[in-house]
């Protein structure tokens, strides 16, 4: 069975997961966490609730961290000031 730890997700992210209590990615997650995370682009379908959103958001901050602890140019997010 996969884990998270599995997933080389940035230690930070990974950490944050395990704050929260998450030890087992969804199917979709399984499938599209490593993809994202080797540059691939992706494409998935899958029920509401199954966890899309953090097959491409984990990856994603994890690429963030990676970034800043390799002290490069990395990519930002700022928030929205209206919502």
């Amino acid at each position: 069975m996969t884990d998270f730890n599995s997933l080389n997700l940035a230690a930070p992210v990974h950490k944050a997961l395990e704050k929260l209590g998450y030890t087992t990615p969804t199917p979709i997650q399984q499938k599209a966490i490593p993809d994202v995370l080797a540059g691939k682009d992706l494409m998935g379908i899958a029920q509401t609730g199954t966890g899309k959103t953090a097959a491409f958001s984990l990856p994603l901050l994890s690429h963030i961290a990676n970034a800043r602890s390799a002290q490069t140019r990395s990519p930002r997010l700022n928030p929205c000031p209206n919502a």
